[in-house]
């Protein structure tokens, strides 16, 4: 069976947690498949773990467009290239043109991976303008037409039903992400911290991600203001994703360090080795995110053996047991899209509060933590997900 797996993200580029499943997946699915991954970007090593990868770059005449059309072309430029397989699997609407043409050009089944939709990140439209437009388009076409979704978790499929009432609720399965535990596990060395400007003698709150509008950094900065004054916040957080974001962060940072010390800001992507002894050696991890349709970092966390507090929201209850391996803060919010908490203040109130509970008492937190790696080894292995998934791929090919 030859598998052709699509996704902008590949290592070694690779940025968010749809990057991390793509990657982690193809690792586990290369020696049970013929499997090819078509990867946006620059040139990188042609074989993976035993997948054959080819790369695309955004073709000559349309540099300078808008982004969302650079897609569409780069897509174009894939589509000829799956011609023999058995099924094409796309990741992110970046993907989802090339793999719906290639469906329709060839007569093969499309699945697609839902790690995120385009109507719930209508900030988007601030990156893309009229590219928003056109991403929605892209990803509202693909999915009407394929043969399977693959969903994240169970709120992701709630969502999709949601998004998209048309789609058959049949054709949406929920397969979890993973996480290598054997990769992301406790680092007791802390060698890397000091060139980081973190105090490992010293409680830390740490958060990792892009600044997004779903992330919610500025819910967590306006929180960090109620913790005691020897906690450090640390935000491994890469560019933000507008000018208008990047400055609503950089005076939260600047009003936090106006008040207390360390408030340390890692804005280069750290290497896991380095990664993994900032999150062990955290007290606890933070997500505050208004959408999160699964939220590996929650997972990395977790397989590190450090104790998370989290939105309760999207597919993080999935991953997070309250009480258990962190703790779960409620969020209530509007039904625009846009993820926004219909109490803000009330929000970074209980958010903050959470983290101080965690905070106070440092051996519950360790107790969390280690409760937290056994249920990312038990519950989240990526053997049972290859699994999962080539039963989609079956059902998918048996179908067409």
């Amino acid at each position: 069976m030859r598998i052709d797996i699509i996704s902008k993200e590949f290592p070694p580029t690779i940025y968010g947690g749809a990057g991390v499943h793509v990657a982690e997946l193809s690792r586990v699915l290369a020696p049970l498949v013929d499997l090819r991954v078509h990867a946006f970007g620059d040139p990188r090593p042609d074989d993976y773990h035993g997948a054959h990868v080819s790369s695309y770059g955004v073709p000559a005449e349309l540099d300078g467009a808008n982004p969302a059309v650079q897609t569409l072309g780069t897509d174009l430029s894939i589509v000829g290239n799956l011609a023999q397989a058995d099924l094409v699997h796309s990741h992110t609407w970046y993907a989802n043109m090339a793999g719906h043409l290639g469906s329709l050009l060839h007569g093969i089944p499309h699945v697609v991976s839902a790690h995120s939709l385009e109507p719930l990140r209508p900030w988007k439209a601030e990156q893309l303008g009229g590219g928003y437009a056109l991403s929605s388009w892209a990803e509202s076409t693909a999915y009407h037409a394929a043969a399977a979704i693959i969903a994240v978790s169970d709120g992701m499929r709630r969502d999709i039903l949601r998004a998209y009432p048309d789609v058959d609720p049949g054709r949406v399965h929920v397969v979890h992400n993973g996480i290598d535990v054997d990769a992301w596990s406790p680092e007791p060395g802390t060698d890397a911290l000091a060139g980081l400007g973190i105090d490992p003698e010293r409680r830390s709150v740490v958060f990792v991600g892009r600044i997004t509008r779903q992330k919610g950094v500025p819910y967590l900065l306006r929180a960090a203001a109620h913790l005691p004054e020897d906690v450090q916040l640390v935000l491994c957080a890469g560019a933000a994703d507008t000018p208008e974001l990047a400055a609503e962060v950089g005076r939260l940072i600047e009003g936090l360090r106006a008040t207390r010390s360390g408030v340390v800001v890692i804005e280069r992507m750290l290497p896991r080795d380095e990664l993994t002894q900032v999150l062990s050696q955290a007290t606890v991890f933070a997500c505050p995110s208004v959408y999160e349709p699964l939220g590996i970092v929650n997972l990395e966390a977790m397989a590190c053996g450090t104790a998370v507090v989290a939105s309760a929201t999207g597919g993080i209850p999935e991953v997070v047991v309250d009480g258990e391996t962190g703790y779960l803060v409620p969020l209530e919010q509007t039904q625009d899209g846009t993820g926004t908490p219909l109490d803000p203040e009330g929000f970074v109130v209980a958010f903050a509060a959470a983290l101080n509970r965690a905070l106070e008492d440092p051996e519950r937190a360790r107790a969390m933590g280690a409760a937290g790696r056994r249920r990312a080894a038990e519950h989240f292995s990526w053997t049972a997900i290859a699994e999962k998934t080539l039963e989609v791929y079956r059902n998918a090919i048996a179908g067409a």
